[in-house]
């Protein structure tokens, strides 16, 4: 697994205005070659919402975080995410 490669468990993201924002770690996978991450605001969540983002290299071989534009694409690695971190959850078993 990937979290090897990640020892930081907490990132620190700016969005496209420019504001930061911290994220910790939620959990990583990969998949088709290619390494992503499942982030959670660490403020400011109340809808329990995290983020998945892609790793790639950039023009220098740093490694950087980018969404991902392909839906399908990003459809497999939500499902994947959602069954990875939430799949041992019995919803009709919490209700009772």
């Amino acid at each position: 697994m990937a979290d090897e490669l990640f020892s930081e468990e907490v990132f620190t993201l700016t969005d496209e205005e420019g504001n930061e924002k911290q994220f910790e770690l939620l959990g990583s996978q990969e998949m088709d070659g290619n390494t992503y991450l499942a982030l959670v605001p660490i403020e400011d969540n109340e809808n329990d919402e995290y983020v998945i983002l892609k790793v790639e290299e950039d023009e220098s071989g740093e490694e950087i975080l980018v969404t991902i534009d392909d839906d399908d694409e990003f459809n497999r690695v939500a499902e994947s995410f959602d069954e990875e971190l939430f799949g041992e959850i019995d919803y009709d078993e919490a209700d009772q």
